[in-house]
């Protein structure tokens, strides 16, 4: 499904992207914050998947869960407002971009497989105490590794 052209130029010219792209450190400064975001959203996910691999297995999963994935949610919170805003200064362009495309999918496949995890997987936590990761843990947390792991690439693949 193609976007249409004329939509992408709107957003493209509206006043705010217009600012963010003649701006010497508005675009630069989204791009931090974005990259800040990532960070925290990434980390904290790598962090708890590798726990429900097998790693740091002295750390009890749920503590894992209360202490980082807030963090996650934090940063998440940094990089949908910044991806957004830089979106709007290249939107003809990278709304037409497959790799853009492939990108945005990715990270809708990541989140659905987030809610997969704590709506399903991790509901009753009861069970996680014994130190045990159930195997469809173990599977989302191996998706949500390669989720994340393309998703930025197609982010740095975008730059090129």
């Amino acid at each position: 499904m193609s976007v249409p052209v004329e939509w992408l130029q709107w957003i493209e010219n509206t006043a705010l992207a217009v600012a963010i792209r003649q701006s010497t450190w508005l675009y630069p400064g989204l791009e931090i914050v974005h990259i800040v975001g990532i960070v925290l959203l990434v980390g904290g996910a790598f962090l708890f998947d590798f726990r429900l691999l097998g790693f740091s297995r002295k750390i009890p999963v749920t503590e894992l869960a209360t202490h980082v994935l807030p963090w996650s949610r934090r940063g998440l919170a940094l990089v949908v407002p910044s991806g957004l805003l830089l979106f709007t200064t290249n939107a003809e362009s990278l709304g037409n971009d497959p790799m853009f495309g492939l990108k945005l999918f990715l990270i809708l496949v990541a989140g659905i497989n987030v809610a997969i995890f704590h709506r399903i997987t991790f509901r009753s936590r009861a069970g996680w105490q014994s130190g045990a990761t159930p195997t469809a843990a173990k599977a989302t947390a191996i998706c949500s590794l390669l989720l994340w792991l393309a998703t930025i690439a197609c982010g740095r693949l975008l730059a090129y």
